[in-house]
């Protein structure tokens, strides 16, 4: 059966959605002649080859080390999807390898619930989640997270969209400017060992500079050490075309699509390789619960965890 297609309209945004990760398919701008979203032609293909390209990632988003923590006492192990020794994204069977329901759909915004059973993919505590998508003023979709557990668990969602906000091959003439002055260096497979200040390395974006052609680029900056109220911090600029990210999360992992050979079509008729797109996933910093001085990813029962994050569109 083919996945079904729900899109959303207003403020000159027209946006797709399917069930499968509350994906988000497609993403239009009124006066733009191409998508500014990497997405595949077939929906049925995203089980399988979109590399979360639009997903909800969770329940706990990036990697845990070791697809291991510790709370409140208790030792947890969960799925070692990521090299077989590690957790990426909430496991072999996350929020965005799942189908959620469709809660409410109308002409501007649609809200995606699933709810997640105790112990699935070895975390603590059953948990609901939403995610509601809105084409709100000023050319901006807004993406609301909301989350409720009944015992004690960990929470970090991100939105995993690959932007490419010029239609090219690459993002290699997209200039990324973001406001953080530390950032995770990470070990050879990714796991966080620290935080490090940002000056005289490659991760300092603070006055913008040009996206990597080749290597990879998938680090954790630093934008504060809690969450805190909606504010800017990041700008996608090419060409004519910019987009500033906002969010209430401390981190922002940064992606460039290094890694991307997808092998079916994407969005009329695309072919991604790498540096096709570039993620800009706001979020908890990696590895929160085995990290020492990072921010909190622990949820508890009576909490609620929300998380508000918009792309704002603009023309220079």
């Amino acid at each position: 059966m083919s996945r079904p297609a729900y899109t959303i309209r207003g403020h000159g945004l027209t946006a797709t959605f399917t069930d499968l990760g509350a994906v988000l398919h497609d993403l239009r701008l009124d006066g733009i002649d191409h998508p500014l979203v990497l997405g595949l032609a077939d929906l049925d293909h995203y089980p399988e080859f979109s590399n979360y390209m639009g997903a909800t990632a969770g329940r706990v988003a990036n990697r845990i080390g070791g697809a291991r923590f510790e709370l409140d006492g208790a030792t947890h192990r969960t799925d070692p999807n990521f090299k077989e020794r590690h957790t990426l994204h909430g496991g072999s069977a996350g929020i965005g390898k799942r189908i959620w329901d469709v809660a409410q759909h109308g002409d501007d915004a649609i809200t995606f619930a699933i709810d997640l059973a105790d112990g699935e993919m070895g975390f603590p505590g059953a948990m609901r989640i939403e995610a509601r998508y809105v084409c709100a003023p000023d050319a901006a979709l807004r993406v609301e997270y909301r989350a409720t557990c009944d015992a004690p668990t960990l929470c970090n969602l991100a939105h995993h969209t690959y932007w490419n906000l010029d239609g090219a091959a690459t993002v290699a003439d997209h200039v990324l400017t973001v406001a953080a002055d530390r950032y995770v260096p990470v070990d050879d497979d990714l796991i966080p060992t620290g935080i490090a200040p940002v000056d005289g390395t490659a991760f300092d974006f603070r006055r913008g500079r040009a996206l990597p052609a080749e290597g990879l680029l998938d680090h954790n900056l630093c934008l504060s050490d809690e969450r805190v109220a909606l504010r800017e911090v990041a700008w996608l600029r090419t060409g004519g075309l910019e987009m500033a990210v906002a969010t209430t999360e401390p981190g922002l992992q940064v992606y460039d699509g290094a890694k991307l050979n997808t092998q079916v079509p994407g969005l009329e008729g695309r072919v991604y390789r790498a540096h096709a797109g570039v993620a800009l996933e706001p979020q908890v910093w990696p590895d929160a619960p085995n990290q020492a001085g990072f921010p909190s990813a622990v949820l508890r029962p009576g909490e609620t965890y929300e998380q508000i994050t918009e792309f704002r569109f603009s023309r220079r």
